[in-house]
């Protein structure tokens, strides 16, 4: 039977924070069109849909008009290059991403609530593609790193503020606790995206048990 363990009061809602994403911070190129128009919207998320269902390669003015039933020359006129087009799907996603990281951390359990965030597999067709586009465009590799960063630097406060002292009597920093959760939910993300299960029940349940000690 599975018992599980309720964070005592000083560490719960201790991490909510207001509506300063981490979206908000990152530098925004120049962009044609409104940002706001339905069009612009339209084909992002035909975008995204592409990559998903084809790779990010399939992504081309033509193919992401085709999906979105729009004109070639609209799609060049919101996103006159490549780039422009990637970095619009992948700050898409990263604003969700930091909608629900600032529910986790602002939950009662939030420390769980993150591990679960990051162990969740739903997402791991289009963040495998983003990662296959960071070997091969440098605006991409910065942009994500430029986000990871972010991310990193709000998780590391909240743990700080919450585990402090129990970080500290075990030896790992908040930053290292983030790091570990975040690239131990990448590993099974990445894994179960091409298929690899062995290991995975072990390795969350490892996980699960330590996160249970911390916050007893």
């Amino acid at each position: 039977m599975t018992v599980r363990v309720v964070p005592p009061p000083s560490i719960q809602h201790s991490c909510t924070r207001g509506s300063d994403t981490y979206g908000r911070a990152m530098v925004q190129k120049r962009r044609i069109g409104a940002e706001s128009s339905e069009t612009r919207a339209r084909i992002v998320e035909a975008a995204e849909q592409v990559i998903r269902d084809e790779g990010y390669a399939a992504a081309s003015s033509r193919r992401v008009a085709l999906r979105a039933e729009l004109p070639p020359s609209l799609v060049h006129y919101y996103f006159p290059t490549t780039d422009d087009l990637l970095l619009a799907v992948f700050r898409r996603g990263a604003e969700q991403s930091d909608t629900m990281i600032e529910q986790a951390l602002a939950s009662d359990d939030p420390v769980r609530a993150l591990w679960r965030f990051f162990s969740d597999t739903s997402r791991t067709a289009l963040a495998m593609e983003f990662v296959a586009l960071a070997n091969h465009r440098k605006a991409i590799r910065a942009e994500i790193a430029r986000h990871s960063e972010a991310m990193r630097a709000r998780q590391t406060e909240c743990f700080e503020r919450l585990l402090g002292d129990r970080l500290a009597q075990r030896g790992v920093s908040a930053t290292g606790l983030s790091l570990l959760l975040a690239s131990a939910g990448r590993a099974l993300v990445m894994e179960s995206g091409l298929g690899v299960a062995a290991g995975h029940a072990d390795a969350r349940q490892a996980v699960e048990q330590w996160l249970d000690d911390l916050l007893a």
